[in-house]
């Protein structure tokens, strides 16, 4: 069967293998749905309500952050029907921006955005497990470290075995998380009903105005939107995409802003903005205030979002690198798929091992939070392409489009969010992820435009082929 499968994605004169197309709506909205619902809402609301000031503005925060999650989606949906390959912002802006601002996105996402993201969402996991078997005292670092590295290291091999399993994975325990947030807003429900409204009254009182406060909490509200956009790096392996990328992004992108706007409200509900405030895990401290000893519900969801969204976040963010080798920007090693599973095992393996050594210091949640304004340039730059594209392509085939005002709002969008955190808290670290973003300027000169590559290459990449049983990938027709 394995065989049969091979000889159906192969290409009879080149003898090159495909990602097979297997992925439906519902592992479509999976996707999305799935790599967003990570820790971010359990965990950190409290952010945005610290930078907002009230409840009331907290909530709208959360709407205006689905709303613009939605805005960016659909523009997505538009480029992702009209240039129908996987890799998402990296081969948007590889067609319309260049291949410099291609390989710098490539070169910030792979070795450090996409791995600390996965190494993040794997301490996540670890922390709620590995407190279970140490309720009375902290729990040792080292346990936390190596339960996150098995966390990857699980994932990897799933994601490596099979296309569907990883799919399996991804449907199951988004169904969990949603699960796990209804059972937060019924309860919610209950209490208001039951009259617990104070601190929705007055709700706007003591709200933060302003250019700067007004983005830092944008900037903390969208932290857990991220992986709005996952679907567009794995375009090649959709069913019909045509279809199903804007309907899944119309059915996933209100499904979650719903969850997380109503999860608030019951926040809100059960706890004073003071206690909210003081919360290290938000949902954990509802469960003792709303469900006494089944709080350990709200633990187990925890558990089950991180784990999900980090199985999605390897399954796209593998996609990108192979996608960014193929395209010649990467090792060609990372560019081949399992000749019989058909998985871009080499990409995956990679993804893996970067973080895992990203696990290992542990301390870097603020390096990501600081990469984060760089990915809103990117978004602005995929984002600009599609105005590019509307402007001077106009009759360019387009199965979907969105109105030329929707990625204007969204551009707009972008650069005042890259802009806001920088002006009202401008840090050194905004200097060193610059830098960084900009030594990959000097990397790219030799080594893409000038194709320098040592002769030891060319025989690492062989024996890593016959090792890893893997072949070179062509794009789908």
């Amino acid at each position: 069967m394995l065989a049969d499968e091979k000889m159906d994605n192969e290409d009879n004169d080149t003898g090159k293998v495909y990602l097979k197309r297997e992925l439906g709506l519902t592992s479509a909205v999976s996707v999305i749905a799935g790599t967003m619902i990570g820790s971010g809402i359990f965990m950190s609301p409290q952010f945005v309500l610290y930078y907002i000031g009230s409840p009331g503005a907290s909530l709208c925060i959360w709407a205006a952050c689905g709303l613009l999650a939605m805005l960016g989606s659909l523009s997505y949906a538009e480029l992702g029907t009209v240039i129908k390959e996987s890799g998402g912002d990296y081969i948007y802006i590889l067609r319309n921006v260049g291949s410099l601002p291609a390989f710098l996105f490539a070169y910030t996402s792979v070795i450090v955005m996409r791995p600390a993201s996965i190494a993040v969402i794997s301490l996540s996991f670890a922390e709620y497990v590995v407190a279970a078997f140490f309720p009375d005292c902290p729990s040792p670092e080292v346990a936390i470290k190596c339960t996150a590295a098995a966390c990857v290291l699980v994932l990897g091999i799933i994601n490596c075995l099979n296309v569907r399993l990883a799919m399996s994975v991804m449907v199951l325990f988004t169904a969990a998380k949603l699960l796990v947030l209804a059972a937060i807003i019924v309860g919610g429900i209950v209490l208001l009903a039951q009259g617990n409204t104070q601190v929705l009254q007055n709700g706007f009182e003591n709200t933060a105005v302003g250019f700067g406060p007004v983005g830092v909490a944008f900037y903390q509200g969208l932290w857990s939107y991220d992986g709005w956009s996952n679907l567009n790096f794995i375009t090649e392996e959709l069913k019909n995409p045509e279809v199903n990328l804007p309907r899944a992004v119309i059915i996933a992108i209100p499904l979650v802003t719903c969850f997380y706007v109503l999860a608030n409200v019951s926040y809100f509900a059960a706890m004073t903005p003071q206690e909210l405030l003081a919360s290290d895990a938000v949902a954990v401290s509802w469960g003792w205030k709303v469900l006494g000893t089944w709080t350990w519900i709200i633990t187990l969801g925890v558990a089950l979002s991180t784990f999900g969204a980090a199985n999605g976040s390897l399954f796209c963010g593998g996609r990108m690198c192979f996608v960014a080798a193929r395209e010649g920007h990467l090792p060609d090693a990372l560019s081949m798929i399992h000749v019989k599973r058909l998985t871009p095992s080499p990409a995956l393996i990679f993804t893996c091992f970067i973080a895992i050594i990203l696990i290992i210091p542990g301390d870097f949640s603020s390096i990501v939070t600081y990469f984060s304004f760089i990915a809103w340039i990117f978004y602005g730059l995929t984002i600009s392409g599609l105005i590019y594209m509307k402007i001077k392509k106009p009759d360019i085939p387009r199965p979907y489009k969105v109105p030329i005002i929707i990625p204007v709002i969204v551009l707009i969008a972008a650069v005042y969010l890259v802009l806001a955190p920088v002006i009202d808290t401008p840090r050194m670290e905004y200097l060193y992820v610059a830098l960084f973003f900009l030594s990959g300027v000097i990397v790219y000169i030799p080594v893409i435009h000038y194709k320098w590559s040592p002769g030891w290459f060319h025989s690492i990449t062989l024996h890593l082929r016959l090792l890893l049983q893997v072949a070179p990938a062509d794009k789908h027709d």
